[in-house]
């Protein structure tokens, strides 16, 4: 990915840290020198971006970063992951802006890693949401897809969801998705949202793309899923839990989404250590 295009976002968080400069590294480095340091684990976990990481220092100035780690590797604590190297106002300052977005970026990977782990030897994919940090979701649902995950829509422009309060505006399934097909290119798939079997009756004869099973009990999930039969794709959603998720794969369906993979997930604690000057 050409993290060049997200510049704006890194340039408004240091903006944030530091908005008349860092004023404790301007007097300590009023002459700037060279340093290096050490991208230490502080506990196990799947790794998620370091181009990002290294993007932050190089806003700041020029700067050198050697990993010794890729994007979806586990890592272990105590792993020297990267050794940063340039002057060290650069690397003071860019510090904290650089740990935020890779512990947050590494934190949902490791998380989504635990909940793909409990799909195993099953034929169910896990989905992301759009239930991400404002501005942050390409960052967010690049570290799901590090983790094993799969993407869903990255926005409301790009894939048609007809959710809830879609059908109450429409009055009803078959109605909002005619307004859809009349309004939406035809390449477009069109999922629809459905809690009820007499909703999945109607999904199935408005000739849904993809329906989505909403906080659906296993048993009703489970007859969904015969009733669809390859009809359309299935997601299933709500209250998903790394608990659960291995039952509700069982059903058959073809994709579970949880968006508990980018709102309640903890980060993956990082540090910046060894500070040397050379």
């Amino acid at each position: 990915m050409n993290w060049l295009l997200y510049d704006d976002i890194l340039k408004s968080a240091i903006k944030e840290d530091a908005p008349y400069g860092d004023i404790t590294t301007m007097a300590i480095t009023k002459e700037a020198k060279y340093c290096t340091a050490d991208l230490i684990v502080k506990e196990d976990g799947v790794i998620a971006g370091l181009e990002i990481f290294k993007r932050a220092f190089e806003i700041l100035g020029p700067i050198d970063v050697e990993f010794f780690a890729t994007d979806g590797e586990k890592v272990k604590r105590g792993q020297v992951i990267a050794k940063v190297s340039g002057n060290s106002d650069v690397v003071l300052t860019g510090e904290r802006v650089a740990l935020n977005f890779l512990q947050r970026m590494s934190g949902i990977a490791t998380l989504t890693r635990r909940y793909v782990d409990q799909l195993e030897g099953t034929n169910t994919k896990l989905l992301d949401t759009r239930k991400t940090t404002p501005n942050m979701r390409i960052f967010e649902k690049y570290a799901v897809k590090v983790g094993g995950g799969t993407n869903h829509r990255l926005g409301l422009s790009d894939g048609v969801l007809i959710k809830d309060n879609h059908i109450a505006a429409a009055g009803g399934i078959k109605n909002a998705v005619a307004l859809v097909k009349n309004e939406v290119p035809f390449v477009r798939k069109i999922e629809v949202e459905v809690e009820t079997i007499a909703e999945l009756y109607e999904a199935l004869e408005a000739k849904a793309d993809i329906i989505m099973l909403d906080n659906m009990d296993i048993e009703t999930m489970k007859q969904a899923v015969e009733i669809v039969n390859k009809q359309a794709l299935t997601e299933a959603s709500g209250n998903i839990t790394i608990e659960n998720i291995r039952e509700v794969a069982l059903t058959g369906v073809d994709y579970i989404s949880s968006g508990a993979l980018t709102h309640s997930f903890n980060i993956l604690d990082l540090s910046l250590k060894n500070l040397k000057l050379h």
